[in-house]
């Protein structure tokens, strides 16, 4: 009986593959909070609400997510 379905090295790949996908992602978001010297964005986010900050974080986190996405997947 053959156990490739059981096999570790796709899940391990799979793994591999969205730590580092996390990583480049969280890198990229904080560069982008460093390149903004005016203000901190946590403080702007959380303290003085900023709605559409936080839509164009969110759209920003989109689109840094699918360039991630799209460079590992080839």
């Amino acid at each position: 009986m053959d156990t490739d379905i059981l096999s570790l090295k796709p899940l391990l790949a799979a793994f591999v593959y969205s730590a580092i996908g996390i990583f480049l992602f969280f890198v990229t978001f904080f560069g982008l909070d460093r390149a903004v010297p005016r203000f901190r964005l946590w403080d702007e986010l959380i303290d003085k609400q900023n709605r559409a900050l936080a839509i164009f974080l969110g759209a920003i986190a989109i689109g840094i997510s699918i360039i991630v996405s799209a460079a590992i997947h080839g």
